[in-house]
Parts: C-alpha cells; sequence; structure tokens
C-alpha cells in the first residue's frame, strides 16, 4: 500500500490531504510570525537606543536605565502579540482566552499584592530618579554598584562580586554614594591627655596642607581641623574633615589616617591607647 494512502486513510477519516496541507500551511505561518516578532525586537531596540541617544539633555546612567526598561517591555508587548498571533493561527479562541485570562488575573490579583507593590514602588523609584544603572547605593541594607533596573526587582553588586536581586516593594530607605556632589570625610584623631591639644592641633593644620597638596580628590581648602570633639575616658578626640569626590570617601579616609599616624610619629605626639593601671595594696598584718 503506498504510503500516502496510509497516511490519507480512507474516506470518512479525520486526516486528508486538505487537512495536511493547512497544518503545514499554518506551521510555516507561525514560523514566520515567530521570526517577525524576533525581527521587531531587534529593530525597536535600535529604534530606542538611537532615541535615547539624541537625548543629551538626561543624564548618561538614568538615560542608560531608561533604555534597558523600554527594550524589557518591547519584548513582553511583542512576546505577548506573536503567542496571542500563534494561538488564533490554530484556532484557539483567543478572545475567549483573554477574556477568561482577565477574569481569572482580576482573582489572582488580589493574591498578589505583593508583586503589585514592586511594581508601583519601582514605578515612582523610576520617576523619582532615585537612582540609576551604575549608581553606587544602599538599598535594603545592601551595599553595591546597580547592575540592572526594572519594574518589580532591582540588582545590585557588591564589592566581593556578589549579586543581591531586590524587589523594589522591600525599597524603603536609598542612600545614593553617587548622586551628590561631594562628600565628606570624618577622621577623628584620639591623643593623649598627657598632650597639648593647642600644639596637637597646629601640627595637624601644617599636615592638613600637606595632604591637600598630595592629594588632588580633596575639594575646596581642605582638610579642616574642626578642634575637640570629645573627652573621652582615656584620650583627647581631635576631628579632621575633608570634602573630596564622590566614592573616593573611603580611601580619603584610610589615607588621612596613615598620615596623620606617621606625622604623629615623626613629632613625637602620643596617640592615645587604652592602658591598664595595676594597684597593689601591701597586705595588712593579721597578727
Amino acid at each position: 500500500m503506498d504510503f500516502l494512502e496510509v497516511f490519507a486513510g480512507k474516506e470518512g477519516d479525520f486526516f486528508s490531504y486538505i487537512v495536511l496541507w493547512e497544518l503545514l500551511f499554518k506551521v510555516v505561518y507561525c514560523i514566520l510570525v515567530i521570526l517577525a516578532g524576533k525581527l521587531l525586537i531587534k529593530v525597536g531596540i535600535k529604534v530606542i537606543e538611537r532615541f535615547m541617544n539624541r537625548e543629551n539633555g538626561k543624564d548618561n546612567k538614568r538615560r542608560k536605565t531608561l533604555m534597558l526598561l523600554l527594550e524589557s517591555v518591547l519584548r513582553y508587548i511583542i512576546y505577548f502579540f506573536v503567542i496571542v498571533t500563534a494561538l488564533s493561527i490554530f484556532g484557539v479562541p483567543v478572545a475567549s482566552l483573554i477574556a477568561g485570562a482577565g477574569i481569572l488575573g482580576l482573582a489572582v490579583g488580589f493574591g498578589a499584592q505583593k508583586l503589585v507593590e514592586d511594581v508601583i514602588n519601582g514605578f515612582f523609584i523610576l520617576f523619582e530618579d532615585q537612582y540609576g544603572v551604575g549608581d553606587f547605593v544602599d538599598l535594603a541594607g545592601k551595599t553595591g554598584t546597580v547592575q540592572e533596573f526594572g519594574l518589580r526587582t532591582t540588582t545590585i553588586r557588591n564589592g566581593a562580586g556578589q549579586v543581591y536581586i531586590i524587589p523594589n516593594g522591600d525599597i524603603r530607605d536609598v542612600t545614593n554614594y553617587t548622586s551628590v556632589s561631594d562628600m565628606r570625610v570624618m577622621v577623628d584623631v584620639r591623643i593623649s591627655y598627657d598632650e597639648k591639644p593647642a600644639e596637637a592641633i597646629k601640627e595637624l593644620e601644617k599636615l592638613c596642607q600637606m595632604i591637600a597638596e598630595e592629594k588632588a580628590d580633596i575639594l575646596t581648602d581642605g582638610p579642616k581641623v574642626l578642634g575637640v570633639q570629645e573627652l573621652a575616658d582615656s584620650s583627647v578626640v581631635l576631628r579632621v574633615m575633608a570634602r573630596v569626590k564622590p566614592m573616593e570617601h573611603w580611601g580619603m579616609g584610610r589615607y588621612m589616617n596613615q598620615r596623620i599616624k606617621e606625622y604623629f610619629d615623626e613629632r613625637g605626639i602620643e596617640i592615645a591607647y587604652p592602658h591598664l593601671v595595676l594597684v597593689s595594696k601591701p597586705e595588712s598584718d593579721t597578727q
């Protein structure tokens, strides 16, 4: 028996040559729709990048964040239409499915309040420009550089390379270390009570002038000696302040501590450290 006769079957069977050709046509049509969707995504991304690169008035980090977000939204929209079109090609009642999905989505929405909270909070973060891709931030107890920002989650990477994916609904307080024009470095110097604070302050002022010449990251006319900050239990605390470029305050603080220690050792100024004094009383005669 011929193969086509076996496939086609006898009269009254479900499959026939017409059904076969219609099925092949639908498969090819569906493949073309998928390819067209991928092409639209590539073209749309190119258009978004070209449009956003022309917006010179916007900050580069904000522009990059908007680009990633628009590209993500574009993919979701095209994926949705591709799936709907593919289902309609095979005769699936898309309208009834969408209506049913709407009712189901309404029911699920009441149980997905956390998801809705994440999306709404993400929208306000973007609208208020609280942070963007590339900013160094402190979010939900995690500190790092923003790698990706979406309406539902924010991805940051810390200095050790660890990646944190934080739901936007959990972000209550935002500390952005990059968006400021300058940052303050506070260094406390503890000297012994045996030292004279006025003389130590004069030596610190000389050192501050030297540090200002050594480091170009220090802004304005700093560093400055603010004076005696505290009279502690075993030390007199002197405070030094400097203004530096964003993200340079950690390194500058370490450098200032090192220079102060070296300079005070050269000048013979004692830096306070805890002392333990033992008092020995003679034993009384019990006789």
